[in-house]
């Protein structure tokens, strides 16, 4: 076939080689009119097999695949023969409807069944089988599905991720174009979380003045929420007016006329903090005062027992050991404060202070519950002190407001917790919201005991919370220092304490818990850890597979999470018949999988397996595992635990596989195993304090694969990211 120049092409899909749900980039072969079997490319999101295409574009050629049609704009037709018709339905392009259903409906209705089942869904049910309720079903997902499609094609003209169609469907509906047109920079919302610069072409092509104030309010807005990715809750007004003027390409007098605009309606606050002309959020600055305002009234002294020292001794033979002089003021501490940090490296005590305290409460008649940030580090919770433990998203009850679009809490002022104490742990990763949330729904006068690392990584939202209470100096602090015999004979323990202190791990040791392998290939590492994982582990030391975690400081790269885990699926959950799979952007999804949910998801349904309970809400972290692919249904079922989750095909951009996660990611929990890969990497990511939270991981043995001048360079670099918060001084001032 001859190479041509620009052209038009009809033709019907015939097979779907390859498509990626998160660009929408497709290689399909196409049918054309005249009877030509074609290979097209480009973005086509949501093609399906038996669709018309009317395909504007030109030929190339692939080094390897001959010629191919590079799809530039396109228009869908809806199918028109019944040969069409019945190729579309039993594509499962309308949930619930397969061959069987499709074949039926068109032997029924012919070439109307699609004018059929989009305005006049009751008459499906003349067909034995389809229910009135099922007929409706069908109706509402072809309607959704062909207004998606629609606003799909729209979003792809402009160059705009195609995933953002089915929010914004969900928000509009069929009106969601009209409301493009009339303000783009909605789509800068957090909720739909689509780049700024991406919107703001699509604005300047709709001729929004350069100058426009939506335009120049929508980017100072952008800044900030942007910056809550790095840890920041204010950002100073130089730096956000210079930063914005630099997006924008506009000069900073127009900025920061923006600015007091956005002051004036309240969408932004401006108040001074060290000096500086801070400006924040709305919520970000409640939250901050909020949580100032309420640690300074915890801060004050309690009545302690006056049998108090007793009441210890009573808990250390309820222990059976015999407390550290540390260890017994923190508990002490626990009966004369509404308020206690504590704080500890590894093999220090932590678990034996809570322990402690909660057998000190319950002779105290001080009804107590414990929670943590992840799921994972409120069942090791568990596990270590025998009490039940929860997430403090479920302790707090989410829910979805489908009004704003925005979790909240049952549980708050008018609702408060069911204690009279509550101890949380892992308190490094609670964010200041989080925390804002938590206070909310705790009774005046109820105690809390933040336990914590502060040597780990802060939390990934915004804030330094933890490290801000204890630095102000205005919450009862007690910080472990002591080592015990037990840990002391860890190479874990003792190398992360190492590392801690700007030491090298030692790395020779043969006969303890920790391992260094020497890779200094990365197809090597990448190779090692799979055989590791695969078999060198669960032969050898008897750890099977679901009880290894891999980590990686970076997400990209040939050791990065994005291949180990390409690399570790192949080898640990391979293809095989009977094994059902769905691809995703680069990845396939199959049965079996492990895999992590990576951003909150507040209105997803679970179930408990067992049937006994229900809810919503799975968490950025939350790891399951794929038990189920229904092509039918559309939907992936996930087990996280003790809940089970449903995910359409369209979420399944929620999920990522979770043989191989970042560090940052693994914050909160503990794993029998780790394997670490340590190659070489930005040096943002490879530092000390994410060493030492990637040593601090593992529970029974570690072992690093790489090369030692990477670790020797993470321990040197003590590089820790300035976060702009205003709560230390707060505090100190004690004014909120």
């Amino acid at each position: 076939m001859a190479e041509r120049d620009e052209e038009m092409i009809r033709g019907t899909v015939q097979s779907i080689v390859f498509q990626n749900a998160e660009n929408g980039y497709t290689v399909l072969r196409l049918r054309t009119e005249g009877g030509d079997q074609i290979t097209v490319t480009g973005t086509i999101p949501m093609t399906l097999v038996g669709e018309r295409l009317v395909i504007a574009g030109k030929w190339g050629r692939h080094p390897s695949h001959g010629p191919q049609f590079e799809a530039e704009f396109l228009e869908r037709l809806m199918p028109e023969t019944t040969q069409e018709i019945f190729s579309y339905l039993s594509s499962r392009a309308v949930k619930g409807i397969g061959a069987k259903t499709a074949a039926k409906i068109v032997e029924r209705f012919g070439a109307q069944s699609l004018d059929v089942l989009e305005n006049e869904p009751s008459r499906l049910a003349e067909i034995p089988g389809i229910t009135r309720s099922k007929a409706a079903e069908m109706s509402a997902s072809f309607r959704r599905q062909s207004g998606v499609r629609r606003l799909i094609e729209f979003l792809t003209i402009h160059r705009l991720p195609p995933e953002l169609a089915v929010r914004l469907y969900r928000i509009y509906g069929p009106d969601a174009q009209d409301a493009l047109r009339d303000d783009p920079y909605l789509l800068v919302d957090p909720y739909y979380g689509a780049d700024f610069a991406a919107v703001d072409a699509f604005a300047l092509e709709l001729e929004l003045p350069a100058d426009d104030e939506r335009r120049v309010e929508a980017g100072v807005l952008f800044e900030l929420s942007f910056n809550l990715n790095h840890g920041h809750t204010f950002i100073p007004a130089e730096k956000l007016c210079a930063a914005t003027a630099a997006l924008l390409r506009l000069e900073p007098e127009i900025i920061r006329a923006g600015m007091t605009r956005l002051s004036e309606q309240e969408r932004m606050v401006v108040d001074r903090v060290a000096g500086l002309e801070a400006c924040y959020l709305p919520q970000f600055y409640e939250a901050e005062e909020y949580v100032c305002r309420r640690i300074l009234q915890m801060t004050g002294e309690l009545e302690a027992p006056s049998n108090l020292e007793s009441l210890v001794d009573r808990a250390e033979q309820i222990q059976s050991l015999t407390y550290a002089a540390q260890q017994r003021e923190a508990i002490r501490m626990a009966a004369q404060r509404q308020l206690l940090i504590v704080t500890g490296g590894p093999g220090t005590g932590k678990t034996t202070v809570m322990s402690g305290i909660l057998a000190l409460y319950d002779q105290m008649k001080v009804k107590t519950l414990l929670a943590a940030p992840t799921g994972r580090a409120a069942k090791r919770l568990a596990e270590c002190t025998g009490r039940e433990a929860s997430t403090i998203h479920r302790l707090l009850e989410s829910q979805f407001d489908e009004e704003t679009g925005m979790m909240s809490f049952f549980h708050d002022e008018d609702e408060p917790l069911p204690c009279d104490a509550l101890i949380v742990d892992e308190t490094s990763m609670v964010d200041l919201q989080l925390m804002t949330a938590l206070l909310r729904a705790l009774k005046p006068k109820c105690r809390l005991i933040l336990v914590g690392d502060p040597d780990q990584l802060p939390s990934v939202g915004a804030g330094n919370l933890f490290a801000d209470l204890i630095r102000s100096g205005r919450v009862e602090t007690v910080r472990l220092t002591e080592i015990f015999r037990q840990a002391s004979q860890s190479l874990i323990v003792m190398n992360a304490h190492a590392v801690n202190h700007g030491e090298l791990p030692v790395l020779n040791r043969t006969d303890r818990d920790f391992f260094f392998l020497r890779r200094r290939d990365p197809e090597a590492v990448v190779q090692t850890i799979a055989q590791l994982c695969q078999t060198r582990l669960p032969k050898n030391m008897g750890i099977p597979a679901t009880e290894i975690q891999v980590l990686s400081p970076t997400r990209k790269g040939e050791t990065g999470t994005k291949n180990l885990n390409l690399a570790l699926q192949a080898v640990l959950n391979p293809p095989a018949a009977g094994k059902k799979e769905k691809r995703y952007g680069d990845f396939s999804f199959r049965e079996g999988d492990r895999v992590m949910q990576i951003r909150n998801n507040y209105d997803i349904l679970w179930k408990n397996p067992n049937g006994l309970g229900a809810g919503t809400g799975i968490f950025n972290g939350d790891i399951g595992v794929i038990v189920q692919i229904d092509y039918e249904t559309e939907l992936v079922t996930v087990d996280f635990d003790d809940k089970r989750a449903e995910y359409a095909f369209d979420l399944l951009g929620e999920l990522e596989p979770a043989y191989a996660m970042t560090i940052h990611k693994s914050q909160g929990s503990e794993y029998r195993a780790v394997i670490l890969s340590a190659f070489a990497g930005s040096p943002y990511l490879l530092t000390r304090s994410v060493l030492y939270t990637a040593i601090t991981r593992a529970r029974e043995l570690l072992i690093v694969v790489g090369d030692e001048e990477v670790l020797a360079a993470m321990v040197r670099n003590d590089r820790r990211q300035k976060r702009y918060s205003g709560l230390k001084l707060r505090l100190e001032e004690g004014t909120a």
